[in-house]
């Protein structure tokens, strides 16, 4: 499979740009071709531009962004890894979704009717390597977990029906080396498998 990876954190230190390695090397070992795309690293551009954002419904076509909507277009199977910050997304994997994942890419929109048509039905891997620093009990019952059903209720079904997985690990903020290479070893586990 064609698989590419969507990264976003600052740092290449951290124990998520591990996760993002360790990603990367697993589905690489596993033969599948892999589209590494590191975001920071890349200098993304997350802003919507006016002219963009006029075009949107009527004639979209984001600027300086023709090789993240071409390997978008192209691949089977795509993996997001990223931190969860204030119970989202990191700013500029939000950009990289408004800008990429936009109309006639990711998915057609009938003003009149209201409906959505998903036209990334081509993928059919999709999944999320991510970070909480609070427990899973607050992430989930009283934030409501709300990047993971922006991820899983509004983005993946833009892909049809992929075969899908969700990893987080709660509690980085307590986090020890043990808990870290456990889940470490949970991803990689998982990615082998495909």
């Amino acid at each position: 499979m064609l698989i590419q990876v969507v990264h976003c954190h600052p740092l290449v230190e951290s124990y998520n740009h591990a996760l993002f390695r360790a990603i990367v090397d697993t589905l690489e070992r596993a033969g599948h071709t892999v589209i590494a795309t590191d975001l920071y690293r890349e200098g993304f551009d997350p802003g919507l531009s006016e002219a963009e954002r006029r075009g949107y419904f009527a004639d979209y076509g984001p600027e300086g962004v023709a090789g993240y909507v071409d390997a978008l277009r192209r691949i089977d199977g795509i993996v997001f890894c990223f931190p969860q910050w204030w119970f989202g997304l990191p700013a500029l994997l939000k950009g990289y979704f408004d800008r990429v994942w936009g109309p006639g890419i990711a998915f057609t929109h009938d003003l009149e009717g209201g409906r959505i048509r998903p036209l990334l039905t081509h993928i059919k891997l999709f999944g999320v390597v991510t970070s909480y620093g609070s427990p899973w009990w607050l992430v989930r019952l009283y934030a409501g977990d709300p990047a993971r059903k922006m991820l899983m209720r509004a983005l993946k079904p833009m892909c049809g029906r992929p075969r899908s997985f969700y990893l987080a690990h709660y509690d980085m903020d307590r986090a020890s080396p043990a808990t870290r290479e456990r889940f470490l070893q949970r991803v990689r586990a998982r990615l082998a498998a495909i």
